[in-house]
């Protein structure tokens, strides 16, 4: 009896198991006939001076905007990941450690805050850092915790609309 319980145990586990990767495999496969292509970044870029020195973190996620918990899984963009942000005049290069590179264009970039939370991941008061971005139709938020938070300012000014005029 104790052997057939443990056994419907197991069987139950295995089936949300595997109801999860279903659902999460369903989600991508939608979110990527809904999404356009994500840019590459350009080839340029390593002979570009930086606006702001690199910074290593986490590349926390990306969600629809205004919507924390709503993560996008299309490509490779629902894994976190360890990664290298760089602010370049052209844009915001995620640089993704055994994931692909997360390119931002500048002219897609609508605001950058700082938030507690994103994609599922809750952190100390303005531990990450938000930027809200323009994709076709879609307006997404991409989350970043940085190893220091101390820079956060300077990255939501250079950011911002107001700081992109200034360059």
């Amino acid at each position: 009896m104790r052997l057939l319980l443990t056994l419907a145990v197991l069987a139950l586990i295995l089936l949300c198991a595997y109801g999860m990767l279903h659902g999460w495999r369903k989600r991508s496969r939608r979110q990527a006939a809904e999404l356009p292509p994500f840019p590459a970044p350009p080839a340029e870029l390593s002979t570009v001076d930086p606006v702001l020195p690199p910074e290593t973190g986490v590349y926390v996620g990306t969600t629809a905007a205004e919507n924390w918990v709503d993560r996008i899984t299309a490509g490779d963009l629902g894994h976190r990941a360890e990664a290298t942000a760089t602010l370049y005049p052209q844009g915001l290069l995620l640089d993704r450690t055994g994931a692909s590179p997360l390119w931002i264009d500048t002219d897609a970039v609508r605001a950058a805050r700082t938030a507690r939370g994103l994609a599922g991941k809750v952190v100390g008061r303005n531990g990450l850092l938000v930027v809200t971005w323009q994709h076709g139709d879609h307006l997404l938020d991409t989350g970043f915790r940085g190893d220091d938070k101390t820079g956060y300012a300077d990255w939501v000014t250079a950011l911002t609309p107001q700081g992109k005029a200034a360059r």
